[in-house]
């Protein structure tokens, strides 16, 4: 059982978890949708995959700028309303990408989107404040669950609004994201003390400040590597899955959508209820290791499945891959003060943006190159980078 510092937190591990289940929901009810209306306006798969990648990476460069600012401010003005503000803003994005006629509005939407998550970053400080460090590889992988949970009613329900326009689900992501922020208004306590809060400074609220942190730290600078190199190769389902899905196996967004669903509900069992045993039992580092391997197996099966049934049967190994995110975190987050929580998440989002930066540019560029005769070369590629994560993490994990 995970051990909460004090008991008056309870309900408030419940709204992030609650908080962090509507987000999700929110943005899986548009990823079999995206792709669609990008490809509606782009007028060609190879145009698609290019923009699908420019709207990813102009997210991903918002992550980058924005999550050390709001990770500073979190240290020094407290996490409850830097998510609360976050939360609100998601909502009116989802509200601007519904109206979106054009390409133009996408990618200003994805912007305001990549600002808004930027919370993320407050909230697994928040699940550090509260947490004992030998229980915390459990909590945040509640919190994965929680996230994993989102993608298994997200996708499915957003491939069933998709029936009545493409832009019905945009809407309910909307309310979505305003019900969270009404929830949190109402329920969420603060977390960090006045006592340990950090003053707040450019030095560390800028993104090459909060690099520094990793840096000043000898033995977070592999583990940052292994962070980039997972989300590097995670891109992979954000900018070309649901495209290769339709052009190779012929599945349309329903099916895309149930098929998330389900990847969803296995990430929900392996983060909510396998980490904590596993890492329990082997350690975060070892656990860690098997997640990676098992990512790459899995996505390299999907780069040579010969049909939509084994297409559809690889989620089970890849499964598997959600095992290395929470102990990753866990490893990280033991290496770093009280005082510092919300800076390392801030730097750690920057890390995982610099790879949303450069990931989605690359697979979307790569897909476009090979479509017409390695379709699935990328998913190749990406089982590469994770097996080279595995082999970093497994040295740098040993500290």
């Amino acid at each position: 059982m995970i051990r909460f510092t004090p008991t008056r937190f309870q309900p408030a591990v419940a709204f992030i978890l609650v908080t962090a289940l509507l987000d999700v929901m929110a943005l899986g009810l548009v990823i079999p949708v995206l792709p669609a209306l990008v490809e509606e306006f782009a007028h060609s798969d190879g145009a698609a995959g290019l923009w699908n990648g420019l709207l990813v990476a102009l997210w991903a460069a918002m992550q980058f700028l924005f999550s050390p600012l709001i990770g500073a401010l979190s240290d020094r003005y407290g996490r409850r309303p830097v998510i609360l503000i976050s939360t609100i803003g998601l909502a009116l994005d989802w509200l601007l990408m519904a109206l979106a006629p054009n390409l133009w509005w996408l990618a200003v939407g994805r912007m305001l989107g990549g600002i808004t998550s930027s919370s993320f970053t407050a909230v697994y400080a928040y699940m550090a404040d509260i947490t004992a460090p030998e229980h915390r590889s459990k909590a945040f992988g509640l919190v994965g669950a929680a996230w994993a949970a989102g993608f298994v009613a997200g996708p499915a329900l957003g491939g069933i609004l998709a029936t009545w326009g493409p832009r019905v689900p945009f809407w309910a992501a909307a309310a979505l994201s305003g019900a969270a922020f009404l929830y949190g208004l109402a329920i969420l306590p603060e977390s960090l003390a006045p006592d340990k809060r950090m003053p707040f400074a450019w030095s560390r609220a800028n993104p090459l400040g909060a690099l520094r942190l990793l840096r000043s730290h000898a033995e977070l600078i592999g583990l940052s590597f292994v962070n980039f190199l997972l989300y590097f190769a995670h891109h992979i389902f954000s900018v070309i899955y649901v495209l290769y899905a339709a052009h190779r196996y012929g599945l349309g967004p329903l099916e895309v959508g149930l098929l998330l669903g389900c990847a969803g509900l296995l990430d929900m069992a392996m983060q909510g209820y396998v980490v904590g045993r596993v890492s329990a039992r082997l350690g975060d580092r070892r656990t860690m290791v098997i997640g990676l391997v098992a990512g790459a197996i899995g996505i390299f099966l999907m780069g040579i499945a010969p049909d939509k049934y084994w297409f559809a049967a690889t989620l089970l190994p890849n499964s598997l891959w959600a095992l290395a995110i929470p102990t990753l975190q866990s490893l990280m987050t033991a290496r770093v003060s009280e005082r510092e929580q919300g800076q390392l998440q801030g730097a750690n989002n920057s890390v995982a943006a610099i790879a949303g930066i450069a990931s989605p540019l690359f697979f979307g560029w790569l897909y476009g190159q090979s479509i017409d005769t390695l379709p699935g070369l990328s998913f190749v590629v990406g089982s590469l980078i994770l097996l080279a994560a595995a082999f970093i993490g497994h040295r740098s994990g040993r500290a």
